[in-house]
């Protein structure tokens, strides 16, 4: 039997809580749980208000692009969908004009719950980018990019 040699960490680092990946995590985390914190109030979950904010910026997206830009999968994505046109946020075809897409629109009352939710939202993001000095944002936000580009297939 062949002992097998510990893998070199990749930077240095005392503990696997030091690790960039570990970190990252961390910070997604706690970025969650302070946007459940305040959605809960509005009635929304965070992929909820995220499709909300993508059809409000990109009216009659699919369910399989909202789905993709909000991290979840078609299925799941399908369920957010229902709920919020159940809610009156949203309207959708019963049908699709071509292919099985049916583009997704926010109605007038989406667009209320979206800008009375933004504040709240905005002030977690708020208190997350605070801790950046600003003039390290604009580096952060790029290594931020990088990280994810380098990791997808």
């Amino acid at each position: 039997m062949t002992e097998s040699m510990p893998a070199e960490p990749p930077h240095p680092a005392k503990d696997v809580t030091q690790h960039v990946g570990y970190l990252i995590k961390r910070t997604q985390a706690a970025l969650r749980g302070a946007m459940d914190r305040v959605l809960r109030e509005h009635g929304l979950t965070v992929p909820q208000y995220a499709t909300l904010e993508l059809l409000a910026l990109h009216p009659g997206m699919s369910n399989a692009d909202l789905a993709r830009a909000t991290f979840v999968t078609r299925q799941s994505g399908n369920v957010v969908l229902q709920g919020l046109q159940e809610a009156g946020l949203i309207t959708r075809p019963a049908t699709a004009d071509h292919g099985r897409a049916r583009p997704a629109h926010l109605t007038e009352e989406g667009r209320s719950r979206l800008a009375r939710v933004q504040a709240a939202v905005y002030a977690v993001e708020e208190r997350m980018v605070t801790a950046i000095p600003p003039e390290r944002m604009a580096a952060l936000l790029t290594d931020l990019d990088r990280i994810a580009a380098a990791l997808e297939d």
